[in-house]
């Protein structure tokens, strides 16, 4: 099971408060909520899996149905709290997303090569990362994983020529298509850090075009992840044509992640933007909209550990994105 079109629609038809002032859009066919929780931070013990199981079945029951996470999270607890979390919640209505790449105390398989490693941290060999997706399936106690990601692919270019990497990624991509028809997962991309950010690291329209080579004009490569908030913005700007405009060109849904960059742009947010982004209570609530408003925006994921964290930051779910020209009158 997955998360489906018809379940998806049901989903946002419970939630018509926050349907009709343009909180949910669709991606692929399914209705996704524009706020997704993520799980990056927290500690590793029982107290802090209790508050994360609460917190997402609070924003799955409260009309947020887009979770991430990593299999590296947490160290697979993570993981295993949106498992948890999704066995009180109804799957189909869910989009789950979750990656790998990075080595994992307790998820490194024994046949893993010195050669399938860079940096003593990372692989991308198509054995690993099938590995770790049956790992994360048994996690995440799902069948299928809606959208899985390389994670932090430019890891790799510290350590191996851009010939060598390309060719990684092309016998990466080539794997993933057929975990594709095996429906173990739906779609893959790759979730970034700098990735997409510096100059000579990774080139969207490159990657596309290799999906392109391995799965056909029906490929599955058709998400990425990056951070975009107030103090990160090179998405959007960079030019002659920002990763945003290339996305939109090739097919492929940008999530973005760090929209509170872990509450440092709150601490850092002009009045300008204060008074363009109005009927909030908070800053967060002003740099989450910030996100989801930028245009090429799919999703804008926050980390939410606790349940007070979802209800305050669903208060953005009642008030509509800003407009294409309020968006831009925040960059005069």
């Amino acid at each position: 099971m997955y998360a489906t079109s018809v379940a998806t629609a049901r989903y946002v038809e419970r939630h018509p408060e926050y349907r009709d002032a343009g909180f949910y859009r669709t991606i692929f066919g399914l209705k996704v909520s524009t706020l997704g929780i993520g799980t990056y931070l927290g500690g590793l013990d029982d107290t802090a899996d209790r508050a994360y199981i609460d917190a997402l079945v609070v924003a799955g029951e409260g009309g947020i149905n887009f979770f991430d996470t990593a299999i590296n999270y947490r160290n697979q607890r993570s993981e295993r709290c949106v498992g948890a979390a999704l066995e009180r919640l109804q799957r189909d209505e869910v989009v789950v997303s979750t990656k790998a790449g990075f080595l994992t105390p307790g998820a490194v398989p024994d046949f893993l090569q010195p050669e399938d490693v860079v940096g003593g941290m990372h692989s991308m060999s198509p054995n690993f990362l099938a590995h770790q997706i049956e790992q994360s399936r048994a996690n995440l106690r799902v069948d299928t994983i809606d959208v899985f990601y390389l994670h932090n692919p430019e890891t790799q270019l510290s350590f191996r020529t851009h010939d060598e990497f390309e060719a990684r990624i092309r016998r990466a991509f080539a794997h993933l298509e057929r975990l594709v028809d095996q429906e173990k997962i739906r779609w893959y991309g790759c979730a970034t850090w700098d990735g997409f950010r510096k100059k000579d690291a990774l080139s969207l329209p490159r990657l596309a075009e290799i999906a392109q080579q391995e799965g056909g004009p029906d490929h599955h490569f058709r998400f990425i992840q990056l951070p975009f908030n107030l103090g990160m913005v090179e998405a959007f700007v960079d030019r002659p044509e920002s990763v945003l405009e290339a996305a939109a060109r090739v097919g492929i849904a940008v999530v973005a992640s760090a929209s509170l960059q872990q509450t440092r742009v709150i601490q850092e947010m002009p009045e300008s933007v204060s008074k363009l982004l109005p009927g909030f209570d908070t800053d967060a609530q002003r740099a989450i909209q910030f996100t989801r408003s930028t245009p090429g925006i799919a999703v804008a994921l926050v980390g939410m550990g606790r349940p007070e964290h979802v209800h305050e930051n669903l208060r953005v779910a009642r008030v509509r994105p800003a407009s294409r020209e309020e968006y831009l009158r925040l960059y005069q």
